[in-house]
């Protein structure tokens, strides 16, 4: 049997983990090479299918394989403008995220390992045309994650490890009861997403809200969205700095990629239910966003952030036109990049400075200027300023709800004015006024890491500079999403 290219990018981190699990324990920086060299071939072989991909198709690089007859399900992988743009981010980020783990010095074998398994689970997720293959995936990524908060994370380890396994699987017991309700709904009994896609909307109005509702219970846990985010505050700040950089900028864009295709499949579902999906839209940009404001601990204020920033994704989806899609899209491509610098830059602070508390530090940009350069940066896209990323998203986000709900909107631009508050303070206290004795001899960004911040700044200038590209591989799927709703 022929290996599709699909299946050959979802394998390439496995070979990866299997040879770092045949090497001894004490060759840390043998295991270190060779999952940056596994997880560059993930990165290089799905970047080069970005030449073949088709922005004015439909599903494409689609394989099918039979998995399970009687159940109805099957080993169905393809991706489109949603996903596809998803894995190009996820292996950038893991590549990312390989290179920033150079202060794992503890049971390194394990810690490649999992990051391995865990590229593979998200990739996975992201190509997945089967729902029952989806839920599989999506639950492989628990394992993985569980354990690199539960072994190297902080001193609240075993707790944000225990609170996001349980809030994550609480909520995908709401996802799988609605898939099975599905299953049993359409008449061939089939878990492929283009079946569940054709039957279910053909459900009533009111069998559809409810299973829309379980849907976004579990989705909503991973985005995450108002008033279920409990888990994500503590597992960032308690996790590995590099697995930070997978929690924010991969694993909460799963979430929005799963209700994105529940929408799609219960468009009557997701009209009636419009008004609520803009409230905690609203809610989460601007609680999220007066958190972050709060918060002195960096990695706290990172994490706060990703829920205001999620809020926008939110507000696009429920806009359900093509202007707030294309926002929404972008703005999960932008806060990628944005969280995965943020969480990168802050993570190599606290390893030179073994303290996260803003007040304590104070003018490292005479100590630390490449730091201080792509760390202002970073800020600068979190805050969505016009040649940024964040600014593409919220410009078009703004200009989707104005066509469909007029001066409420002005919401969406008190939550960007928070974030600048809380952005501008930050660059203030790290950047500005004397320098503290204690950090004359911070060492500045080495080779590797300004590679890596550098990776992820360039993304987030070269979208907001010339956007086309991107919007072009979005637009094909935004415009056959948007068209489901154009006569409701």
């Amino acid at each position: 049997m022929a290996i599709g290219e699909l299946t050959l990018t979802l394998l390439l981190p496995l070979p990866g983990a299997l040879l770092i699990a045949c090497i001894p324990g004490d060759r840390n920086q043998l295991i270190r090479r060779i999952a940056i060299l596994f997880s560059l071939f993930t990165l290089l072989f799905s970047w080069s299918l970005l030449g073949k991909f088709d922005p004015a198709a439909g599903l494409q690089f689609a394989e099918v394989h039979d998995w399970n007859s009687r159940l109805g399900s099957s080993f169905a992988l393809g991706v489109d403008g949603f996903s596809f743009p998803m894995i190009l981010l996820a292996t950038l980020l893991c590549f990312v995220a390989v290179l920033a783990s150079a202060g794992i010095t503890e049971r390194c074998k394990g810690y490649y390992v999992l990051i391995m398994l865990l590229e593979s689970a998200m990739l996975g997720v992201f190509m997945a045309q089967d729902w029952a293959l989806f839920y599989l995936f999506w639950e492989m990524t628990l394992i993985p994650l569980f354990f690199l908060i539960d072994r190297w994370g902080g001193q609240q380890r075993q707790t944000a490890s225990l609170n996001f396994v349980l809030y994550t699987m609480g909520g995908s017991v709401f996802m799988l009861l609605s898939l099975l309700v599905v299953f049993d709904a359409i008449p061939n009994h089939s878990f492929a997403m283009s079946n569940f896609l054709a039957g279910a909307k053909a459900l009533p109005q009111p069998t559809q809200v409810l299973i829309f509702l379980g849907f976004l219970i579990g989705f909503g846990v991973k985005m995450p969205i108002f008033p279920i985010h409990g888990w994500l505050p503590l597992a960032h700040v308690q996790a590995p700095s590099p697995v930070s950089i997978l929690l924010s900028g991969i694993l909460l864009k799963m979430g929005s990629y799963g209700l994105l295709r529940a929408a799609e499949m219960l468009p009557m579902a997701v009209v009636q239910l419009q008004s609520l999906l803009v409230v905690l839209a609203f809610v989460s940009l601007i609680y999220g966003g007066l958190l972050a404001w709060r918060q002195s601990d960096l990695k706290a204020m990172i994490a706060y952030s990703s829920i205001s920033h999620m809020g926008v994704v939110l507000l696009g989806i429920a806009t359900l036109n093509l202007a707030g899609l294309t926002g929404a899209l972008t703005q999960m491509v932008a806060h990628g990049l944005v969280a995965g610098a943020l969480f990168l830059l802050i993570g190599l602070l606290y390893e030179r400075t073994h303290t996260r508390e803003v007040t304590h530090y104070s003018s490292l940009v005479q100590t630390m200027p490449r730091f201080a350069f792509f760390t202002t940066l970073a800020f600068i896209g979190a805050v969505g300023m016009p040649g940024t990323a964040g600014f593409i998203a919220e410009l078009h986000t703004l200009i989707g709800g104005f066509s469909r709900w007029g001066w409420i909107m002005v919401l969406l631009t008190v939550g960007v004015l928070i974030s600048a508050a809380y952005a501008i303070r930050t660059v203030g206290f790290l950047f500005t006024g004397p320098v503290r004795s204690e950090m004359q001899s911070v060492p500045d960004l080495q080779r590797h890491e300004m590679f890596a911040a550098g990776l992820l700044c360039v993304g987030i200038i070269l979208i907001g500079v010339m956007p086309a590209q991107v919007l072009n591989l979005f637009h094909h799927s935004a415009s056959r999403f948007s068209a489901v709703f154009s006569g409701m």
